[in-house]
């Protein structure tokens, strides 16, 4: 049996038994004409005003969007944005693009062409979030847990706040897209490390496909709603990035609608764990990395037998990657018990735990 894997920039042909099962999300097709329906959505939202009647002359907009590791088609989406507000009387030089980079590493300018269209760079305000740049992180308070909350000051100084992404299933916060694009996304590094810390990454709840219950999730949602984004919109994608359904408008009643389309979508239920499990991490952009590929990872352990195998088809062009602590914090610890062992440790808090703590649940099991 020839089975085809999402690789890299390209595709993988494995050749497997034929007995094997392959499972496959529910594929749909994308929208017969995209910035038609990205125009419906923003001018016929899910509980809101259309964005053209809450940006307007002399409004500064801040317009919120992932990162190079992320599938968002920003390259289509944006321009819709940016019409629709210039439309509105908006000025260029009022309109700021972030990039809601979280932990992971600023763009090159190629990165931003590529992720932004080379038109967008050359004529808009483009800055990219800055986790660990005091001068620009404004605190918030804390969080009902009690976990410190600072946020991008230019978000926070926006008259109009727009946040965008994808939706997809998520390993520890049950789904993306939402209130992620302010914590992790525009948070300063002590916010983002309490979010993902040892205890709430091992909470029971915390995991693919659970909102309520999943403190993680909630305290995204709670720091989301504290800073008081105006207008949200998430897409959703097949196999070839093409947009298959679009969520605008209130934050958390369109991430709802988005959340229930992609579960009924995106996850499949199985009869029984299997022995082996092949998996990838969908290509390029999200297999860059084997830090991204642990999400491929979380995904199969889902369905295999204790004490079984998983195999993930990652192209990772970007290494390990050499950026951040990831790869540090694997040397280090040399093995998955002692991974789990020195994250346990009082006091240890450091950069990319969260990505080797899930690994090396997976490894042990």
């Amino acid at each position: 049996m020839e089975v085809l894997l999402r690789y890299g920039r390209d595709d993988l042909l494995a050749n497997l038994p034929a007995q094997t099962d392959v499972i496959l999300p529910r594929t749909l097709p994308g929208l017969a004409d995209e910035p038609a329906a990205l125009r419906q959505a923003l001018r016929q939202p899910i509980q809101s005003p259309p964005l053209g009647e809450l940006v307007g002359p002399g409004k500064t907009v801040v317009i919120v969007h992932t990162d190079i590791t992320r599938a968002t088609p920003n390259e289509r989406i944006l321009p819709v944005i940016l019409a629709e507000i210039e439309a509105a009387g908006v000025a260029r030089e009022d309109i700021t693009l972030l990039n809601g980079l979280g932990t992971h590493r600023p763009q090159t300018d190629s990165e931003l062409r590529q992720l932004l269209g080379a038109e967008i760079v050359a004529n808009y305000r483009c800055l990219q979030h800055d986790c660990h740049d005091d001068d620009n992180l404004v605190s918030l308070g804390q969080t009902m847990l009690g976990h410190p909350v600072r946020l991008n000051r230019h978000y926070l100084a926006a008259d109009v706040k727009i946040l965008t992404g994808f939706i997809e299933p998520h390993f520890f916060a049950g789904f993306s897209g939402g209130p992620k694009a302010i914590l992790p996304s525009l948070a300063g590094v002590e916010s983002v490390f309490s979010n993902h810390s040892r205890h709430m990454i091992a909470h029971e709840q915390a995991r693919w496909g659970i909102t309520e219950g999943n403190p993680i999730w909630e305290e995204m949602r709670d720091v989301a709603l504290a800073s008081k984004p105006d207008f949200l919109l998430n897409v959703t994608l097949n196999p070839s990035r093409e947009i298959t359904a679009i969520f605008a408008g209130d934050l958390m009643a369109a991430h709802s609608a988005g959340c229930a389309f992609v579960k009924e979508q995106a996850m499949s239920a199985v009869s029984e764990p299997y022995d082996i499990v092949i998996t990838t991490n969908s290509g390029y952009p999200l297999d860059q990395n084997l830090y991204q590929a642990v999400k491929g990872m979380s995904a199969a352990a889902q369905i295999v037998k204790d004490g079984g195998s998983i195999i993930v088809a990652a192209a990772c062009e970007d290494g390990v990657p050499e950026h951040g602590l990831y790869g540090t914090l694997l040397k280090e610890a040399g093995s998955p018990a002692r991974v789990l062992e020195m994250i346990a440790a009082p006091g240890f808090s450091k950069q990319d735990q969260w990505q080797i703590q899930i690994q090396a649940d997976v490894q042990l099991r």
